[in-house]
C-alpha cells in the first residue's frame, strides 16, 4: 500500500494552519497535519484519547487537565509535551480575530499550566463543558513551539506549519494544489483509525478545481482518483461502474432560516411559526437535492451528538399555518400575499452561494410560502457581505449552516451573551437551557438541556430548519478507505491508492 493519492476539491484552501481558518477546503488539508488531543468518534460521539492518554474535568467544567502519552514528535523532532501544548493554546488564543473557531472554542480561556512535562491544565473562567469536544478538533490540533517564530500569515502558507500528524506540509500554489508527504516513523495514531504506525500514502495532492463539471469530468476519465464535493446533479455518473459515493451529513446547525425577532413581521412568533409550517422540507431535499440529503429534524444535524428528534413540530402544515395567520390578523391580499393593517406579510433573507443549491432550495421555499400568503425576497450576497450584515443584526432572515459535532454551537449562535443571531432579549429561557449544557460534561444533565434548547428554537421560530448539509465525495476505483472525521471532514490516515 502507498502511492499518490490526487484528490479534487472544490474551493482554494486560502489558509492551511488549522487554527486560523474554518472552511471545509482548509480544514480537509490541516486534519492531516496535526494531531489533537482528543479523538470523537463519528459513531456515536464519544471523546477518545488520542495525544491525552487521559484526563479529569472539575466539577463545573472550567477545569480541563490532560495527561499526556509519551514518544509523540511534532516533524521537527521536538516533543509533544505539556509546554508545547501550552504554547499552542496560548498561541491560538492570540490570533484574536484571525481565528473565529477559536475563539468560539477557547471563549472563556484562562490559560494553560505545566503540572509537570506530560501533564497540562487548561483552566477557563466560566463552565465551558464544550472544551472536551473542541479539543477534538483538527482546530486545537497541537502545532509546535517553533510555529509560533512565524508570522501567522506565513503559517497560512505553510511555513512553519509544524504538526506532530501523520503527513508534513511540502508546497503550496495558491489556486493550484497542496501537497502533503508521509511523516517518517509516525506511531502515536487515535484508537479510532484502523492501522498502527505510519500512514499509507506517500503523498496527497489536493488539486484545486472549483468548476463541479471539471472535477467530475476529472474523476471519471481517471486524471483525479477521487474529488470532494460532488454536486447532485453529477452523483449518479458515481453511483456504481467502479466508483463509489461515501456521503455522512455534517453535524452542527443545519441549513435553516433564522429569524431577527426584532424586524418587521417577524417579531410574532405566530408569523414565525407559520413559515415553519408552510416550508416543505421534504419537497426541498426531492426537488433541489437528492437521496444523499436529509429534511432537517431539528434545529441540529442527526449527526450531532444530543441530536433531538422534533420531525412532528417541523412537519408539513399549510392548513396550520393559514390558521395562524388567520389569528394573528393576516388577510389574503388582491395577489395572494396577506395584509394587516396596510402591512404585507412579507420580510427579507439574506444568504451567498457558499452551499451549490443554496439558491434553488430557497427559491422553492418562496413558492412554498406564497402558498400561504407569506412573501419571502430573496436577497444573493458575497459572502463577505453576508458575514457583515450578520455581525450588523440589518436582516430579517439569514440562511446559513455550521458544522460543528456538538450541541455547544446552538449557545455560541443563539445566546443572548454570544451570537445572538434572533437578537433575543437577555435572562430568556433559552438562555437558560444553553447554559445549563455549557456547565457540566455530565451527559445526564447535559442531554436534557440541549434538547430543550433545541425545542425552545423549533417551537418559537427561532430558526426554521430545512436540510442537512451532507459531504458527498466521489472515490475512482483505486482509491480506497478516504473516511470520515466526526465533523465530516476528511481522514486519510487509512487510505490508499492500488496500483
Amino acid at each position: 500500500m502507498g502511492g499518490t493519492l490526487r484528490l479534487g476539491i472544490s474551493s482554494n484552501p486560502d489558509c492551511v494552519d488549522p487554527q486560523q481558518w474554518g472552511t471545509n477546503a482548509s480544514l480537509n488539508v490541516s486534519r492531516q497535519l496535526v494531531d489533537s488531543l482528543t479523538d470523537q468518534d463519528p459513531a456515536d460521539g464519544a471523546i477518545k484519547p488520542w495525544l491525552a492518554e487521559r484526563w479529569e474535568v472539575n466539577a463545573d467544567s472550567t477545569a480541563f487537565t490532560f495527561h499526556l502519552r509519551d514518544g509523540a514528535t511534532f516533524s521537527d523532532g521536538t516533543p509533544v509535551d505539556a509546554a508545547a501544548v501550552k504554547a499552542s493554546f496560548d498561541g491560538a488564543r492570540a490570533l484574536g480575530p484571525k481565528a473565529a473557531l477559536v475563539a468560539g472554542y477557547l471563549a472563556a480561556y484562562r490559560g494553560s499550566t505545566v503540572v509537570d512535562p506530560r501533564t497540562v491544565r487548561i483552566d477557563f473562567t466560566a463552565p465551558s463543558a464544550q472544551f472536551l469536544q473542541a479539543s477534538s478538533t483538527m482546530t486545537l490540533g497541537v502545532l509546535a513551539p517553533a510555529a509560533y517564530n512565524k508570522t501567522p500569515e506565513q503559517r497560512c502558507q505553510g511555513d512553519g506549519l509544524i504538526g506532530s500528524g501523520p503527513f508534513v506540509f511540502e508546497s503550496y500554489k495558491q489556486n493550484q494544489q497542496v501537497v502533503l508527504v508521509k511523516r517518517k516513523g509516525y506511531n502515536w495514531g487515535s484508537p479510532l483509525w484502523k492501522h498502527t504506525g505510519e500512514a499509507y500514502l506517500d503523498r496527497v495532492e489536493y488539486r484545486i478545481v472549483p468548476e463541479p463539471g471539471v472535477r467530475s469530468g476529472s474523476l471519471a476519465s481517471g486524471q483525479l482518483d477521487a474529488i470532494t464535493d460532488v454536486q447532485p446533479v453529477d452523483e449518479p455518473q458515481f453511483a456504481g461502474n467502479g466508483f463509489t459515493e461515501p456521503v455522512r451529513p455534517n453535524p452542527g446547525i443545519v441549513f435553516n432560516l433564522t429569524a431577527n425577532t426584532t424586524r418587521g413581521v417577524l417579531t410574532d412568533p405566530k408569523v414565525r411559526q407559520a413559515v415553519a409550517k408552510g416550508v416543505n422540507r421534504q419537497e426541498v431535499v426531492d426537488t433541489v437535492l437528492t437521496k444523499n440529503y436529509k429534511a432537517a429534524t431539528s434545529v441540529l444535524g442527526s449527526a450531532t451528538p444530543l441530536h433531538t428528534d422534533l420531525a412532528g413540530l417541523l412537519a408539513y402544515d399549510p392548513a396550520g399555518a393559514g390558521a395562524l395567520l388567520d389569528a394573528a390578523g393576516w388577510r389574503p391580499g388582491p395577489d395572494g400575499i396577506r395584509v394587516k393593517d396596510g402591512q404585507r406579510l412579507s420580510a427579507a433573507v439574506v444568504f451567498s452561494a457558499v452551499f451549490n443549491q443554496n439558491q434553488s432550495a430557497l427559491e422553492l421555499i418562496q413558492q412554498q410560502l406564497r402558498k400561504i400568503g407569506f412573501d419571502l425576497r430573496i436577497e444573493l450576497k458575497t459572502t463577505a457581505e453576508s458575514t457583515q450584515i450578520q455581525l450588523s443584526g440589518e436582516y430579517d432572515f439569514i440562511w446559513f449552516n455550521v458544522t460543528r459535532a456538538d450541541p455547544d454551537i446552538l449557545r455560541q449562535t443563539y445566546s443572548t451573551k454570544a451570537g445572538n443571531r434572533s437578537k433575543l432579549t437577555a435572562g430568556n429561557p433559552l438562555d437558560a437551557a444553553l447554559e445549563k449544557q455549557a456547565a457540566t460534561t455530565d451527559r445526564a444533565v447535559r442531554e436534557p438541556a440541549a434538547a430543550e434548547a433545541q425545542r425552545i428554537i423549533v417551537e418559537q421560530g427561532y430558526s426554521i430548519p430545512v436540510f442537512e448539509l451532507t459531504q458527498v465525495w466521489g472515490l475512482g476505483p483505486k482509491a480506497h478507505a478516504l473516511e470520515f472525521e466526526a465533523s465530516s471532514r476528511l481522514r486519510l490516515y487509512d487510505a490508499w491508492v492500488a496500483e
